[in-house]
């Protein structure tokens, strides 16, 4: 995919933000494999590994590498893969830019870089030094919360007009606040960062979501981002209840990836193991996340 208008036209629909299985401290590579498989069984549009739901902080260089690898072989042309590839380092982000175009990403999802804080202008360097680094169409990734800095319209606006493979933004700011406003005055895809505010957002003119809760339940936010983008607002609303209820009730149980991991674990989709400094849920928490999965009837077969 070339940053052409066509990059950011094809970047809509459910966008999986994928887990990394870990067995016995190391990469499950086959289990990577079959939640591709599931992924593109359950309709979503997209694949996105190594981001936060990918524990990217944890990863060396050479699993990143090789999970980007893997994932867009597994995927096989099947659906296009969005590679995870900010880091707070422009060098080590450039460079890990251009092997997921190498290893056949069709886009690369760069977060804002967390602790160092940068300025707004030192954002915008940051991300003009990618962009003039490589082709690949790049989505830029605010996420406040995680990072301690918020990439503001006004910036947003500027990288857009100044970079033509700068297409997207994945906005997890944790409000709609700027929405509006933003797509006032460009033409950047917007993608929502938080499931719950999948039909708000959308409703604003957001485009598709990189998703958590797809891990679990693909067709679910198929069925609600496809309700929305149609304007079917009955079915929309129907689904948003239940997509909403999960992803805050999961939410409440711990920091990401740690509920939805423990979620798909009680459905044997993957082990129930982490890599710290993130650990598992007590058991308090984890009959928590039971007690939701049942309410929801969210079965192993139920959740493809």
């Amino acid at each position: 995919m070339k940053p052409t208008q066509d990059a950011r036209e094809n970047l809509r629909g459910v966008m999986t933000a994928l887990v990394t299985p870990f067995r016995d401290g190391e990469v499950d590579f086959a289990a990577i494999e079959k939640h591709v498989d599931r992924q593109i069984d359950g309709g979503v549009d997209w694949l996105v590994p190594c981001g936060t739901t990918g524990e990217s902080p944890t990863l060396a260089e050479s699993e990143h590498e090789r999970i980007l690898e893997t994932v867009v072989a597994r995927a096989a042309g099947r659906r296009p893969v969005m590679a995870g590839t900010g880091t707070n380092n422009t060098t080590t982000t450039i460079r890990c830019t251009r092997r997921a175009a190498e290893f056949g990403a069709s886009a690369a999802l760069i977060v804002t870089p967390y602790y160092n804080r940068p300025t707004q202008e030192g954002l915008f360097r940051h991300y003009a030094a990618v962009a003039e680094s490589v082709e690949l169409p790049i989505v830029l990734y605010n996420v406040p919360v995680r990072t301690g800095v918020h990439l503001t319209n006004d910036t947003v606006v500027r990288l857009r007009e100044k970079f033509s493979n700068i297409v997207a933004l994945k906005d997890a700011s944790g409000t709609v606040d700027n929405i509006t406003n933003l797509l006032a005055r460009c033409d950047i895809a917007l993608l929502c960062g938080d499931d719950a505010l999948t039909l708000p957002m959308m409703s604003l003119g957001a485009v598709g979501v990189i998703s958590v809760l797809s891990n679990l339940v693909p067709a679910l936010m198929k069925s609600l981002v496809e309700a929305a983008a149609t304007a079917n607002i009955a079915a929309a609303r129907t689904y948003h209840r239940k997509v909403h209820d999960l992803a805050v009730g999961l939410a409440r149980f711990g920091p990401n990836p740690v509920p939805i991991k423990t979620a798909m674990a009680a459905r044997g989709m993957i082990r129930e193991e982490f890599r710290l400094p993130l650990c598992p849920l007590d058991s308090e928490s984890r009959t928590g996340v039971e007690r939701l999965l049942r309410r929801h009837e969210i079965t192993e077969n139920a959740a493809k």
